[in-house]
């Protein structure tokens, strides 16, 4: 019982871990008055990039790297159309999604001749906690960097004056600009690193936690990590809180079968497919919940037009 504790506890810190990067960087993002609904397509990219990195290399930690470049130049495009261009942003994040998919299923097919997955990439190292028997706790070392992260921006946010003047350009950007601030800069930072570190979360998936890439590897979880912006209501500390929520759903959704075969015996087939709906449910109730309360940033997703 106690070993299948920890399993479901190891699955979830592997879930959470790209949803809580993705959701702290957009935090930062939005904050400045900027939203980036492409986080899907920065799962995506930056996941194929470091799996085909580490495919060629066979360094994992290269694979990383180049994922966050990859997210950091997805950031950048992004706060150049919305920002300086002042293209609408939902279509922007829309249009990077559906180019994203395309581009990682064409790679796909050309270097490997699958529609489906890469080959078997070597995977970064965890930490294993081992408490007697089979009873171990995996905790992966990106998890609690993105644990790091979120506290950091916190503070960032929270106590420090930058923090105030990016703040400032998300609820008004007229006012922050007469203090001096350059909010077409502030947001073209703020865009770059949000999408930095779901960039990180992309290229765990692949090298951190699955050792591959496949064209369903993302599963929707972008749009869970913007769920998880509007739980914790623009807070990274409760987006902690909030990622573990959707990170159980999601290791619950794979476990729970396992689980449940243990005990009874059962062979579950076409039933695992309901498990698997477990994660998306948590989010539709969630943000149903949450809807009353959030208070989103006056001018996130308002062009700012400098007079």
């Amino acid at each position: 019982m106690i070993g299948d504790i920890l399993n479901l506890l190891s699955n979830t810190f592997f879930s959470m871990t790209p949803l809580l990067l993705a959701a702290t960087g957009e935090i930062i993002a939005e904050k400045s008055g900027v939203v980036n609904i492409g986080l899907e397509g920065i799962f995506l990219l930056s996941a194929f990039t470091s799996a085909t990195t580490t495919w060629i290399t066979g360094d994992p930690l290269l694979g990383m790297t180049i994922g966050l470049i990859i997210g950091l130049a997805s950031g950048l495009l992004h706060g150049v159309i919305s920002v300086y261009l002042r293209g609408d942003q939902i279509i922007a994040g829309v249009g990077f999604n559906s180019f994203a998919y395309g581009f990682s299923v064409l790679m796909m097919i050309y270097l490997w001749g699958s529609y489906s997955n890469s080959p078997t990439v070597p995977k970064l190292g965890n930490i294993i906690l081992r408490f007697g028997g089979e009873a171990n706790l995996t905790i992966p070392p990106t998890m609690i960097l993105s644990l790091i992260i979120a506290i950091a921006a916190w503070w960032f946010l929270e106590k420090t004056p930058w923090g105030l003047k990016l703040k400032a350009c998300g609820e008004d950007p007229r006012a922050a600009e007469s203090m001096g601030v350059n909010v077409f800069r502030t947001r073209l930072y703020a865009t770059i690193i949000g999408a930095g570190l779901a960039g990180i979360g992309g290229a765990f998936m692949s090298v951190g936690w699955l050792g591959s890439f496949s064209r369903t590897i993302s599963a929707g979880r972008g749009f869970i990590a913007l769920a998880d912006v509007a739980f914790a209501n623009w807070n990274p500390l409760l987006a902690i809180l909030g990622a573990f929520i959707f990170g159980f759903a999601d290791g619950s959704s794979t476990y729970l079968p396992i689980m449940l075969q243990k005990m009874t015996g059962h062979q579950f087939t076409a039933e695992s497919y309901l498990f698997l709906t477990i994660p998306y449910l948590t989010t539709l109730v969630v943000v149903v919940l949450i809807m009353k309360r959030v208070k989103m940033p006056r001018a996130l997703g308002k062009p700012y037009i400098k007079e």
